[in-house]
């Protein structure tokens, strides 16, 4: 059964995809800078909490109207949550804590074949030889990034306890993806959003305390305040609605070549923020992303059909 049509964002849905990986760039950055001033789940929860205080009055009236379908759809909406909300950006914050940015990077870079994975284990289709080639190039383009053109870095690369929660967070995100093309019918996207954030932070909340409880504070400093209100309106709420709706459109498959596209702004970034070098290298990988995204993004692919 086809979800019910809303008025859906006038973009293409390949840019909204796009600019939820800037925007997640940016998030990646920025939790790793503040992780001195903000302890992990502290940033997630409030990350979280000043979301639902920037939807809830625009949505609370979408939710009403839809609570008798939401509440039919919880064994749905509750794993969405815990994985797209509450599992992903805590997890992403932690990790970051203890572990390099071009670790967390070629981590991330694992999504999109843990979504052609998941996706057919979980009753999606299967991917095409579109898919599949598109997101080899493209994570050809992020390994030109990560190892500064010498393939050799990769074998000094090290991996330690952040790595593993990064991955985790990979991991959750890919379920999330490929989950949503199970989102229920008849809520506007707004409203979904605002009950899969109340979900998250429901489940972010008994870790917020366990953290406090041991001793970890906020820094309640103007550098904090400025990056809670990027990750809470900008990560949260903007670059969710963006990444959700491009999904809903394209499907998980061809989706998820579009998150190359967050080690390649990340390096730009970095060059434009942090003073970092901009070289060859960055600029063939970039190329190689966007190459690899088109190809992956195409409608011309020899996938089979919904399993259902």
């Amino acid at each position: 059964m086809s979800p019910t049509r809303h008025r859906h964002l006038p973009v293409h849905p390949a840019l909204l995809l796009a600019l939820a990986q800037l925007i997640w760039a940016g998030n990646f950055v920025l939790g790793r800078a503040v992780s001195s001033h903000i302890p992990p789940v502290a940033l997630s929860f409030w990350r979280w909490a000043l979301a639902l205080l920037v939807l809830l009055p625009f949505t609370f009236r979408e939710v009403r109207a839809a609570w008798p379908t939401i509440r039919r759809s919880l064994p749905v909406l509750v794993p969405l949550g815990i994985l797209g909300v509450g599992n992903f950006s805590t997890l992403v914050y932690v990790g970051l804590g203890q572990t390099t940015a071009t670790n967390a990077a070629l981590l991330n870079s694992a999504c999109p074949a843990f979504i052609l994975i998941i996706g057919p284990l979980l009753g999606g289709r299967r991917p095409g030889a579109r898919q599949v080639a598109g997101i080899l190039l493209s994570l050809t383009g992020v390994l030109a990034i990560v190892t500064r053109g010498d393939p050799r870095t990769l074998l000094g690369l090290t991996f330690n306890r952040g790595d593993a929660w990064v991955l985790a967070a990979v991991l959750s995100w890919a379920f999330y993806t490929v989950l949503l093309a199970r989102r229920p019918a008849g809520i506007h996207p707004m409203a979904l959003l605002t009950v899969l954030v109340v979900i998250g932070l429901s489940w972010i909340t008994p870790f917020y305390a366990v953290e406090a409880w041991h001793g970890a504070r906020v820094n309640w400093d103007g550098p904090t305040l400025a990056s809670l209100g990027y990750v809470g309106v900008l990560a949260a709420v903007v670059a969710y609605v963006a990444w959700n709706q491009g999904v809903a459109e394209l499907g998980a498959d061809r989706s998820g070549a579009f998150l190359h596209l967050l080690p390649a702004f990340a390096a730009v970034l970095a060059a434009v923020l942090l003073g970092e070098s901009f070289r060859a290298y960055h600029a063939a990988g970039i190329g190689l992303v966007l190459v690899g995204v088109r190809v992956a993004g195409s409608r011309r692919t020899a996938a089979a059909p919904d399993a259902a």
